[in-house]
């Protein structure tokens, strides 16, 4: 447990010494919450869809965690290009200590960055619809952000170079995001698109966001924790082999 403490500690006082990085990771949720929130907004209501903000809010919550978590591979990147994690992998501790202490400090900071963005939308109008909800709201963004985490870890300990990782990152978070529901419902869609969101794990967390936090469903919430829950064991174990698999 010491082992995965340290590093869970090395990844937050990392990110709580980069001030650009806390603040300039911000920028991009706000400008989605405000030029779709207000752009959009009438004419979601004129449709009948309600509160646009409010149902948009935990879309960019996800898309806050979602890229601060899979983004927190290149901190594996850099350590492998600049000789940290050479001196990290002679330690004699288990690997599997090592990558969950790495995943649960950056989900950490990926839930850290959601909680931010949800107290920035209060000043735009965002109203949660029971406080007493939060709880479950922060559970279902932790996994989410573990879950997202775990991904970019393995992604990253089978890439050497930044750029690589950028390319294969964009090109699966970009679809992954907008196919969601994060910002537009899903019902009504023409039917190849309804199974590429079955089939996406984000939809899922922005469903369960959105039913804790504005009482929007479009799936049960039962389904949704089993999902996220089982996938983020999943990925786990897939880093922590990909991780294993690391040769400096």
């Amino acid at each position: 447990m010491n082992t995965i403490y340290i590093f869970w500690l090395r990844q937050i006082k990392k990110y709580l010494r980069s001030r650009s990085r806390l603040f300039g990771s911000l920028a991009q949720p706000v400008l989605f919450l405000v030029a779709l929130g207000f752009g959009f907004g009438p004419i979601f209501q004129k449709a009948g869809g309600g509160n646009y903000i409010n149902f948009l809010t935990p879309g960019i919550i996800t898309q806050s965690i979602l890229f601060t978590a899979v983004f927190s591979g290149m901190d594996l990147i850099w350590d492998k290009q600049f000789g940290f994690l050479k001196e990290t992998l002679a330690a004699p501790v288990p690997r599997l200590h090592i990558i969950l202490g790495r995943t649960t400090g950056s989900a950490t900071i990926a839930l850290m960055q959601g909680t931010m963005v949800m107290l920035l939308s209060l000043l735009f109008g965002f109203r949660p619809y029971d406080f007493s909800r939060l709880l479950f709201a922060f559970l279902f963004m932790f996994i989410i952000a573990f879950l997202f985490t775990a991904l970019g870890s393995a992604i990253a300990a089978l890439i050497d170079d930044f750029q690589g990782f950028q390319f294969i990152v964009n090109f699966l978070l970009m679809p992954m995001y907008f196919l969601s529901g994060a910002l537009f419902p899903l019902d009504g869609l023409p039917k190849i698109f309804t199974i590429i969101a079955t089939v996406n794990p984000l939809t899922y967390g922005v469903d369960a966001l959105r039913t804790c936090l504005v009482n929007i469903s479009h799936l049960s919430l039962l389904l949704d924790l089993t999902v996220l829950g089982s996938l983020a064991v999943a990925l786990l174990i897939v880093s922590s082999y990909s991780f294993s698999k690391i040769q400096i």
